[in-house]
């Protein structure tokens, strides 16, 4: 006898099939290079500043081989204020290796993607769920958070992903391919939008009468304290004001033109220092830098 899942996969896909967003990477249109590329540049950044990027990047390089063919330093450039530009590298150099090794397409087996630079079990699953419509646990942060409170009873996961999280997610996973993958995409849209971090929208939820969460009272979390990321006066910050007057000038800069862009000095030393060493910037001359 089959048993019954711990949730309802129907009302979850029904809701989806009502509300899901009009995104570019989704759909039988979008091709597995657009799929990749939208994982790449979604890591840590939201839906609607990646989509006007994600639209130039696909315009300018429609396939792997033609991104390959560009300078590491073009795709710095293109990347924008996206955040966190070594992405940008990281994904030259998987269309790299896709055109040398998988003929400049993008390979379909989870372990390919997985041997991919910059590719790490996430990415492999969900491009490989959402691409090519195979069978993967794909748990991003509002995947996880749906599980938590649906079947945890807790408000957050927990802050690393454990072998038992993993094992609870692949119990609910549906057992048909096409199915299961489009379970993954609709469950993380369910994070994304109702039953969000702060202020979810239970009243909308499909699944509110079966969450553990919302049926003990939507109690608070009451792990380990989460603390906010800053980012005024970090290096993260110091390193984006200086690879910004870098990029957006053809000629390479000097060092003086980078000294106005930050006003403490060893913090500047140290945060262009690990822009070359990260490859991002390069050296031209003497006291003169520029992308790679």
């Amino acid at each position: 006898m089959t048993q019954t899942p711990p949730i309802d996969h129907d009302a979850i896909l029904a809701w989806y099939d009502d509300h899901a967003r009009d995104l570019p990477w989704r759909g039988p249109a979008a091709t597995p290079w657009s799929v990749l590329v939208s994982e790449f540049m979604l890591q840590q950044t939201p839906v609607a500043r990646v989509i006007p990027v994600h639209a130039a990047w696909l315009e300018r390089w429609p396939t792997p081989p033609e991104l390959a063919g560009s300078a590491t330093g073009d795709a710095v450039r293109m990347w924008g204020r996206l955040g966190y530009p070594r992405r940008a590298l990281r994904l030259h150099a998987t269309a790299v290796r896709i055109t040398e090794d998988h003929e400049g397409q993008v390979p379909s087996l989870h372990a390919d993607l997985l041997a991919l630079p910059g590719v790490g079990d996430y990415t492999a699953a969900a491009v490989a769920s959402f691409a090519f419509g195979q069978r993967h646990v794909v748990l991003d942060t509002n995947v996880r958070r749906v599980f938590a409170r649906a079947l945890a009873g807790q408000e957050l996961p927990e802050r690393q992903l454990s072998s038992a999280e993993r094992a609870l997610a692949a119990r609910v996973l549906p057992e048909a391919p096409q199915r299961a993958a489009a379970w993954a995409v609709a469950v993380m849209e369910l994070g994304a939008l109702v039953c969000t971090a702060t202020a979810p929208s239970c009243h909308r939820c499909p699944i509110r009468d079966d969450c553990a969460w919302f049926a003990d009272g939507r109690p608070a979390y009451d792990g380990p304290p989460r603390l906010a990321q800053t980012w005024a006066g970090t290096d993260r910050q110091c390193r984006g004001r200086l690879l910004a007057v870098i990029r957006e000038n053809d000629a390479p800069v000097p060092r003086d033109r980078l000294d106005l862009a930050w006003h403490e000095a060893v913090q500047r030393e140290r945060c262009l220092r690990s822009l070359v060493t990260d490859g991002l910037v390069v050296e031209v001359a003497r006291e003169t830098f520029a992308l790679p």
